[in-house]
């Protein structure tokens, strides 16, 4: 079996990532959520999620145990979680950029935006770098979460900077948010969902 470097020789990680303009449907057709067993889940769904059916959960919709599920999930994870605002939009906008999920990266612009970050900050980490204006939690938030994505380990130093500044319950939730938005990335770019 090749590998993904010999499959796609010279093409850059992110740049593979990337949603492809040229093919903006997804690769598999959104089910039907008019279907009267999806209507509790449906509703549910929007009544969590400011009354919109997002594209991903149109798409969770195929699987409505899955879709319930990472519904209770995530709204855990952006709604009820003592970790702050501020950090949780910071590495889902890292997680994003790192795993070349535009539309995650968009979805999000505008809640770091209401969390206090400028657009300057949010086009640096758009870009890769480390916006200016961090705090030292948040740069130890951003190692952690690049850590977390693009090793999976996390080094006992890497860890320590972190757990200078949150207890066991904002640490186990940065861990779950971090982990969590990195599936939803890797669902949303092997599946392809369009962008809202």
């Amino acid at each position: 079996m090749a590998s993904i470097a010999e499959a796609e020789p010279g093409t850059a990680i992110l740049a593979s990532r990337r949603p492809s303009i040229a093919n903006p449907m997804a690769r598999i057709p959104y089910p039907d959520t008019d279907r009267p067993d999806l209507a509790p889940l449906v509703e549910r769904i929007k009544a969590e999620r400011g009354g919109r059916l997002l594209n991903l959960y149109r798409m969770l919709l195929h699987s409505p145990p899955i879709a319930s599920g990472w519904l209770a999930l995530f709204t855990a994870i952006r709604q009820q979680s003592a970790l702050s605002g501020r950090l949780r939009e910071l590495v889902i906008l890292r997680i994003a950029m790192l795993n070349g999920a535009e539309y995650e990266f968009k979805a999000h612009v505008p809640f770091a935006l209401r969390e206090g970050f400028t657009q300057t900050q949010i086009d640096a980490l758009k870009a890769g770098g480390a916006p200016e204006g961090l705090t030292e939690v948040d740069e130890a938030v951003l190692v952690y979460a690049e850590a977390m994505t693009r090793t999976v380990r996390v080094s006992d130093a890497v860890f320590a900077a972190v757990r200078k500044h949150l207890g066991d319950r904002e640490l186990v939730e940065l861990t779950a948010t971090i982990a969590g938005y990195n599936l939803v990335s890797r669902v949303l770019e092997a599946l392809k969902i369009d962008h809202e």
